[in-house]
């Protein structure tokens, strides 16, 4: 240590006589640069502080050699310079500062706990610092230090306990089904796992109401609403509810149960309800054709607050059906506002409402159905028109067609039907009718043959009657056509094709009548298209390349379209006193003519000028019934004020003095030279 080189050694050769001839000289590792050498005396000296840490040893050479001749006295000898070792490096710990992690209450370890039961709810962090000294600790010697942060983890030592042992909850009795309505929460010292707890309803009154879950977040307890809540029923309910750890630890089980309990008294707080009806849904029946104002039935509810508030009903209009009846506003009772078919609608449904006199805004809504009943107000038909075909060769007693009936109203009013003949009539030689008394009826022949030459058409009325109360029936007429008819009773012709059998006219012959129409219609069209095609329209070929001359024989008006209007008035004002006639019209009445003095027309104005032409155009009988064009060239008199132009103001003489632009200033120079010399061409 010290800026001085540190002696290390001497080098010496017997030939050396001490009068400097001899030269010493070094080499190896840290020669000329750690290590120096005295080339007279062979000294060697340390330069640098060694360490020997970094390098324990050096090899040098050293020789002796001749200072005149430089050649070697003594052959080259090889030495070692080893360092010695001092205390100079204090013990370090390689890995500090440590972190380690103790559980608490724990015994045993390298680093030991020096307090018994260590909690780590009191204090978690120690930090420690230790030392660690060489040379056994004997003075003079060096030591190092590390600090190690010791974390006292966490076990379940610690059980929940409730802040309160009485708790107090409010909850409307609006609250719906299913909704969270309070939390509890119970206090663990410990933390993550050792801190999770599960809470239960262990019992009480509101045990069926109420149902409790943990939130694992926040290890509160969740209250929530299983069955709605009435306060007129019942204003309070008490839970006894339990708050439990889900990870115990069995270590610390002499330290009490990991659990706590609480009271929960859950006060049901009144609300304002709209009214409640007595169903939650009405059928209702009525009679068709009903008279209107006729009772349906009647609809109920009340309020169920205690303060029972008078109701107030009415029908919810909603839908055009809303508008068929009318609700009392006190009783609820539903009458009909129409007459009803049930055939045209059988059902109707309606919503009423019903609301509290005191609170109008709260209205609870109910659901009805009106049902309209049947009345035997339709009488029975035939189910459809039926074609009835008898042929010529009938025998007596065949059945031609069966027919069946209808009815609109229901099956209690027309399900059984009875057919007949019209009693009021004489008995029908030609057809007879059967009741089939299963709600049909056959129609059979009473004579042997009919013929279609006598009687073509025969007509049969028939009595349908139903089994309603009271009965209905109606009578309907059946067409009956006579046919004739191969042997197996296929039809194969009636009268129409008979009539044009006996004219002799068969389908060939009207097919190459028609025919013979649309040829004709065809020549005609053709003979029409080419007497059009004729016309040859003046259209210059395109082979015809030669000029062609179009002579129009038309001419033209004349003077009588050139001269039809004189503008030469409206140019001159005071040629505007004379009267000029359209000569394109020939009046039939002459007008008087226009006098006005000189002088309005010299001060006229343009505006007033145009207005007086316009009122002489309006009143001259001679202007055709038709709109005309009227020209105004009309420039109007010289101003009296003379002109403003600048273009002449250099020719005008002025008695303006311009002098004094020069005494304006600079900015005014040019000015003043252009009016000083208008001045000066004045007086020259």
């Amino acid at each position: 240590m010290g800026p001085d080189p540190q002696y290390v050694g001497k080098l010496h050769s017997n030939s050396d006589k001490g009068d400097g001839s001899v030269k010493y000289i070094l080499t190896g590792e840290g020669a000329g640069t750690i290590f120096i050498i005295d080339d007279t005396t062979g000294d060697i000296h340390s330069t640098k502080s060694l360490d020997r840490e970094q390098k324990t040893h050096y090899v040098l050479h050293a020789q002796a050699i001749d200072r005149r001749t430089n050649k070697p006295l003594e052959p080259e000898s090889e030495f070692i310079i080893k360092v010695q070792d001092i205390n100079d490096n204090a013990p370090k710990f390689t890995d500090g500062p440590y972190i380690v992690t103790v559980p608490e209450m724990s015994e045993m370890g390298v680093i030991r706990t020096a307090l018994h039961n260590m909690d780590r709810e009191a204090r978690e962090h120690y930090s420690v610092v230790i030392q660690a000294k060489d040379m056994a600790g004997q003075v003079g010697g060096l030591s190092g230090s590390t600090t190690v942060n010791i974390t006292l983890t966490d076990v379940n030592d610690n059980p929940p306990r409730f802040p309160q042992k009485h708790y107090q909850l409010y909850v409307p009795e609006s609250a719906q089904v299913g909704s969270a309505v309070g939390k509890i929460k119970a206090n663990d010292a410990d933390t993550g796992s050792n801190a999770d707890m599960k809470y239960t309803i262990i019992n009480g009154d509101g045990s069926g109401v109420f149902s409790i879950s943990t939130d694992k977040e926040t290890r509160e307890g969740i209250l929530s609403l299983k069955k709605p809540l009435n306060y007129e029923k019942k204003k309070s309910y008490t839970l006894n509810i339990e708050g439990a750890n889900t990870h115990l630890d069995f270590r610390f089980s002499h330290l009490g149960p990991f659990k706590d309990v609480t009271m929960l008294k859950i006060i049901v707080g009144d609300v304002d309800e709209p009214p409640l009806f007595t169903m939650p849904s009405y059928v209702m029946e009525v009679y068709e054709n009903a008279k209107i104002g006729t009772a349906v039935g009647t609809v109920t509810a009340q309020d169920p607050d205690t303060a029972n508030s008078l109701v107030r009903y009415f029908i919810d209009h909603n839908t055009e059906e809303d508008r068929y009846f009318t609700i009392d506003a006190s009783t609820g009772t539903i009458k009909t506002a129409k007459i009803f078919d049930r055939e045209e609608t059988p059902w109707y449904n309606i919503t009423v409402a019903a609301s509290e006199i005191d609170n109008p805004g709260l209205v609870s809504h109910v659901p009805v159905g009106v049902k309209i009943l049947d009345v035997n107000d339709n009488p029975p038909e035939l189910a459809r028109d039926y074609d009835v075909v008898v042929c010529e060769n009938a025998k007596p007693g065949q059945v031609i067609q069966t027919v069946t009936a209808t009815d609109k109203d229901n099956s209690a009013n027309g399900a059984r039907f009875h057919f007949s003949l019209d009693e009021g009539l004489s008995l029908n030689p030609n057809f007879t009718l059967r009741d089939n008394e299963d709600n049909t009826a056959s129609i059979l022949t009473r004579q042997r043959r009919y013929s279609r030459t006598t009687q073509d058409i025969y007509y049969l009325p028939v009595l349908i009657s139903d089994g309603g109360v009271p009965p209905l029936s109606s009578s309907s007429t059946l067409t009956i056509r006579v046919c004739a008819c191969e042997r197996d009773g296929r039809v194969r012709t009636c009268h129409a094709e008979a009539f044009l059998s006996s004219a002799g006219l068969s389908t060939g012959a009207l097919i190459a009548i028609l025919l013979c129409v649309v040829i004709l219609l065809a020549i005609v069209v053709l003979f029409i298209t080419l007497r059009r095609s004729k016309k040859e329209p003046l259209i210059i070929s395109e082979e015809d390349v030669r000029e062609n001359v179009v002579t129009y024989d038309d001419e033209g008006g004349g003077e009588e379209d050139t001269e039809a209007f004189d503008i030469t008035a409206l140019r001159n004002p005071s040629a505007a006193e004379e009267l000029k006639y359209r000569r394109d019209v020939r009046p039939e009445v002459k007008p008087a003519p226009k006098h006005h003095p000189s002088s309005g027309l010299d001060s006229i104005d343009v505006q007033e000028f145009i207005k007086q032409r316009l009122a002489e155009a309006d009143l001259d009988p001679s202007v055709p019934p038709y709109d005309s064009l009227q020209t105004y060239a009309y420039e109007g008199h010289r101003s009296e004020a003379g002109s403003i132009s600048s273009l002449d103001s250099a020719t005008t003489h002025s008695d303006q003095d311009y002098n004094y632009l020069g005494d304006w200033g600079p900015e005014f120079k040019k000015l003043a030279e252009l009016y000083g010399e208008i001045e000066s061409e004045r007086t020259t």
